[in-house]
């Protein structure tokens, strides 16, 4: 995090943090993996899915902010910085992160000194699935449907976003959940559980879905309607279907 701030204080825009908050993952799970001597499938695999949600995360991010101004989430935070803008967003910014990374990671590290999968492990891979599955397609139909000009404006109530109006965050929460069960092999791994449940949080009341759903109240008509309609968080039918 050291580093990706010299670097966003060297380009002058801060959302690079955005892209490295899934490499961050990534880099954690393969040096973890790297310090285990287990033999097993068991660490492979929690690194293979924390490195493949990462890279994905990050390449998405990045391709979303390129070629565009400031995100407005560091714009507002700069806005309100008292002294230093740079010391401001070092505290305020990076070295919450980079506290965040540890901790959520903490069941990928666990699972490095597991061995075999499990019947829990294997649950949590089908939940990895689940959630990838999501935020992966939730992300692609959220990039189609604002690429084109003729839905400035509008809200996406269509594909995932018809059954929730977070497909991606709750897709994130579900990878997480999903590696929290795949380092369940130990008392260790289980003992992780505030990991997935921090990150369900910041997804769901903290700094994901309020924030987003702020800034859409304000700028989208029609988003008050799609809100009543549509649930929050879990994916669910249509109010008006149910």
């Amino acid at each position: 995090m050291a580093a990706v701030f010299a670097i966003s204080v060297r380009r002058g825009k801060y959302d690079t943090i955005d892209t490295a908050w899934g490499l961050g993952f990534a880099i954690v799970a393969l040096v973890a993996f790297g310090l285990s001597d287990r033999d097993g499938p068991l660490p492979a695999v929690a690194t293979a899915l924390t490195v493949v949600w990462g890279v994905r995360l990050a390449v998405h991010l990045h391709v979303r902010n390129k070629g565009k101004p400031e995100d407005r989430r560091y714009a507002e935070i700069l806005g309100r910085a008292k002294g230093n803008p740079r010391l401001h967003m070092a505290r305020v910014v990076f070295l919450p992160q980079a506290v965040l990374m540890w901790f959520i990671s903490l069941p990928v590290q666990v699972a490095q000194f597991g061995t075999d999968l499990g019947p829990l492990a294997w649950v949590g891979v089908a939940v990895w699935v689940v959630g990838f599955a999501f935020e992966t397609v939730g992300d692609a139909q959220l990039s189609r449907f604002t690429a084109d000009p003729a839905n400035r404006g509008r809200v996406l109530d269509t594909g995932l976003w018809r059954y929730t109006r977070h497909p991606n965050y709750f897709g994130d929460a579900c990878v997480w959940w999903g590696l929290y069960l795949v380092a369940c092999h130990s008392w260790a791994g289980a003992a992780t559980i505030a990991s997935p449940l921090v990150m369900t949080y910041l997804l769901a009341r903290g700094t994901g879905k309020p924030l987003t759903e702020k800034h859409l109240s304000k700028s989208r008509p029609g988003y008050a309607e799609y809100v009543a309609r549509t649930s929050g968080f879990v994916p669910l039918p249509p109010k008006g279907n149910r």
